[in-house]
């Protein structure tokens, strides 16, 4: 890096070598690069994802239905390895033009309906089953008021926030300073609010919660960007009562393991397709035992 300082030129120009880690599947056009299908399982919802925040947000909600007893919600979960570009396909960008994970494609109708975008996947589904979303119109505004604060806000937290103070080429002290005053000023307002509420919408749990947990309370279980010191997480204790709440239920548990390709073999399920993959097809089930010593 070049200690003098920047000037953005009359119009900017894509210099395909920047962007650091993310350098080779970041560009300034959308679209596909290649052609390949998707695959279709034996279920009525077909999900294309990846155990990011934003993909757990789906199969945690998934998971939640199926316990309810909702079977049909049964789903067959697809990884999508982003770092290899297999969202530039065209049959992905066929199911999300953006080009971002997550995306469903609900086949329980006479016609496939794409649905993309997180936040829209958890209405999709929480309207489909009647569950998880407030039926009561004051309580339901509630809810997707917070659904829509967390997809509002996490961009400063990932984009922001994890990107200069993680994965930047460089530290930017403006740039952390910037991101981190705004992501405290977002876990002080979570910390309030959860000081006077069990969940964010009210006394029940909701979509709402889905989609902040991933972000916010993996955030504050220093779980990501290795920031939990640097960010005095532990300090918002009414967001922590929320968090772990949260983490100890078993539909958490399995969701947080969907398409997962990173971390404890136990928590890595790549593709799910029946209930019973939990238990018979965790990486620590399907990986080769070390070879006997000779």
């Amino acid at each position: 890096m070049s200690d003098t300082p920047y000037v953005p030129p009359k119009v900017w120009t894509w210099q395909q070598g920047s962007g650091g880690q993310f350098a080779s599947i970041n560009r300034p056009i959308s679209g596909p690069t290649h052609e390949a299908d998707l695959p279709v399982g034996r279920h009525p919802l077909q999900l294309y994802s990846l155990a990011t925040p934003n993909g757990v947000k789906v199969t945690i909600l998934l998971e939640e239905l199926l316990a309810l007893g909702h079977t049909g919600a049964e789903y067959d979960a697809w990884p999508v390895q982003i770092m290899k570009g297999e969202q530039f396909g065209s049959g992905f960008v066929g199911a999300n033009p953006n080009s971002k994970i997550p995306a469903l494609v609900d086949r329980s109708g006479v016609a496939p309906v794409r649905v993309f975008e997180s936040g829209a996947i958890l209405v999709h589904l929480a309207e489909k089953f009647r569950a998880f979303l407030p039926t009561d119109p004051a309580a339901r505004a509630e809810c997707l008021s917070w659904l829509f604060w967390q997809m509002g806000s996490a961009p400063f937290l990932g984009g922001g926030f994890g990107h200069f103070y993680a994965y930047a080429p460089t530290k930017i002290e403006y740039a952390i300073d910037r991101y981190a005053m705004e992501v405290k000023r977002q876990l002080d307002v979570l910390d309030k609010r959860l000081a006077s509420s069990a969940y964010l919408a009210g006394p029940e749990y909701t979509i709402a919660d889905m989609a902040t947990w991933p972000w916010y309370g993996q955030l504050a279980g220093g779980k990501v960007y290795g920031a939990g010191e640097f960010l005095g997480v532990a300090d918002y204790v009414h967001l922590q009562r929320w968090t772990a709440e949260i983490a100890a239920r078993p539909a958490v548990t399995r969701g947080r393991k969907v398409n997962c390709l990173f971390g404890p073999l136990e928590d890595q399920l790549h593709e799910r397709h029946d209930a019973s993959d939990f238990e018979l097809r965790t990486q620590d089930k399907l990986a080769p035992a070390p070879a006997a010593a000779s």
